[in-house]
């Protein structure tokens, strides 16, 4: 976990399948020092341990209340990046008090993934060696990453308890939670890259407008799904608007 600031409401932040709270490091670099930022390592990535063995969605959604607790955080907005998204969506669902915004980045939607069993098998399988990721990077970024920011997204990768890559392709992308979102009424911000060919804008739009049509869109010109590291200033920019709407 990496904490800044005092200043409420504070920002949460939740990596995408892979990353870890230093995933954020950009973004939080462009927010004022005043502004309480807490990025966070789910369970199974960053060198966080799960003891009870448990990776699913709802364990991770578990975490950030209990850490709001422990950090005694009393407003804030989740910011959720891809796997992140969506597990801000399952904690958005909860209506904890506190919770005052979301801040979706290329999310995973609230409605099951289409994506077929062999494609998921070879998402895993990509995560197990530096080949693998070094290749799945060609589809998460749509642009040329600086050679810091590969070598972070690999050892990230690569360092995931086993147990944390299984879940997201067997369970979490297919998990249905559009039901449980019918009443929530927070304000919602969305970015996407133009050039995400995870998370297409034409079929995201639909499947978070659907559920939450509150929710405001934002194309990121020339980005791709990576956004925290392609464009940690878009992102910071619309947490900052976020903000000061509260």
């Amino acid at each position: 976990m990496d904490e800044n600031g005092a200043a409420e409401p504070a920002l949460l932040f939740l990596h995408y399948w892979g990353g870890s709270a230093r995933t954020w490091s950009s973004v939080v670099a462009q927010l004022p020092l005043s502004v309480r930022s807490v990025a966070v390592n789910q369970r199974g990535w960053g060198g966080s341990v799960a003891t009870d063995a448990r990776y699913d969605l709802d364990a991770l959604a578990d975490d950030v209340l209990e850490l709001t607790e422990i950090l005694k955080v009393a407003r804030y907005v989740v910011v959720g990046h891809s796997m992140g998204g969506k597990v801000a969506q399952i904690l958005a669902a909860r209506r904890p008090r506190g919770l005052e915004g979301l801040v979706l980045v290329a999310p995973a939607p609230p409605t099951p993934m289409q994506v077929p069993d062999e494609a998921r098998a070879g998402m895993l399988a990509s995560y197990r060696s530096r080949e693998g990721v070094s290749q799945a990077l060609g589809v998460l970024a749509g642009s040329v990453l600086e050679d810091t920011q590969r070598e972070q997204v690999i050892a990230d990768t690569l360092r995931g308890d086993e147990g944390a890559k299984l879940a997201w392709p067997q369970h979490g992308m297919t998990l249905d939670i559009s039901a449980s979102l019918r009443d929530v009424k927070l304000p919602v911000d969305v970015l996407v890259g133009e050039r995400d060919q995870v998370e297409r804008e034409p079929v995201l739009r639909p499947a978070v407008l659907r559920f939450l049509p509150q929710a405001a869109f934002t194309i990121v010109p020339g980005a791709g799904h990576l956004l925290p590291l392609e464009a940690p200033a878009a992102i910071a920019s619309i947490c900052m608007r976020m903000i000061s709407t509260l």
